[in-house]
């Protein structure tokens, strides 16, 4: 089997534990770091906390049907890509899949290279703009322009607001401060001390979020 995942994470929730191990092995084999889930009990606490590149969701799952729990993540702000694999496959089902904010379908039984081919086409052409984007406890809204720390709301700049917004994009891929100066000032006059005061003075304002805006000494900024 080619490699080709790149280490992409790939997180798994499908109630068969044969299933998730067959995937695991696979996906791991084709150079994906993968993450399996019986449930979707600890599945929130875990993308708060760790990089995730796919969903890959069944949909007969107990406690919650899988669409309606991609329903709830995509509403909280949650916005990784997410492939259903399932027994569901009539029109009507893969429909609400699609509604639910999945953004491919699969039906068992299935061809794991497709699965695969799937998972990289997903990865090449995901840049999904949202309305509510979040990281950790960090919450965007564009279309109220409000920042939420938890429950908290927080009074940003515009200027600080599109600062944190990129970082949110593009969390834990390091930004270079001409990066940041091109995609967020988009101004001759500024420049690197420019950049270096804004994110001193956001980082303040998120308090002890702001902590995960991390600096890398001689390159930039990386939110992780």
């Amino acid at each position: 089997m080619k490699a080709n995942g790149n280490n992409a994470n790939i997180v798994i929730i499908d109630d068969e534990a044969d299933l998730c191990e067959l995937l695991e092995y696979n996906l791991s084999k084709a150079g994906f770091n993968v993450t399996t889930f019986l449930d979707t009990k600890r599945v929130e606490q875990f993308l708060e906390e760790e990089s995730c590149d796919i969903l890959i969701v069944d949909r007969n799952l107990g406690g919650i049907e899988g669409s309606k729990f991609v329903s709830s993540l995509r509403a909280k702000g949650y916005n990784e890509p997410v492939i259903f694999l399932t027994a569901k496959n009539s029109s009507k089902e893969k429909l609400e899949g699609f509604e639910s904010g999945g953004d491919d379908y699969i039906t068992k039984p299935f061809e794991l290279d497709e699965l695969i081919a799937r998972i990289t086409a997903l990865l090449k052409r995901y840049k999904k703009e949202s309305q509510i984007y979040k990281f950790k406890e960090i919450t965007l809204n564009l279309t109220t322009q409000e920042v939420k720390i938890n429950k908290t709301s927080l009074e940003l700049t515009k200027l600080e607001f599109a600062l944190l917004l990129e970082f949110v994009k593009n969390k834990n891929i390091l930004l270079s401060r001409d990066e940041l100066l091109g995609d967020v000032w988009q101004n001759d006059m500024a420049n690197e001390k420019t950049v270096n005061i804004a994110i001193k003075r956001l980082r303040a304002k998120l308090g002890d979020a702001g902590e995960c805006i991390k600096s890398v000494r001689g390159e930039g900024y990386k939110l992780c």
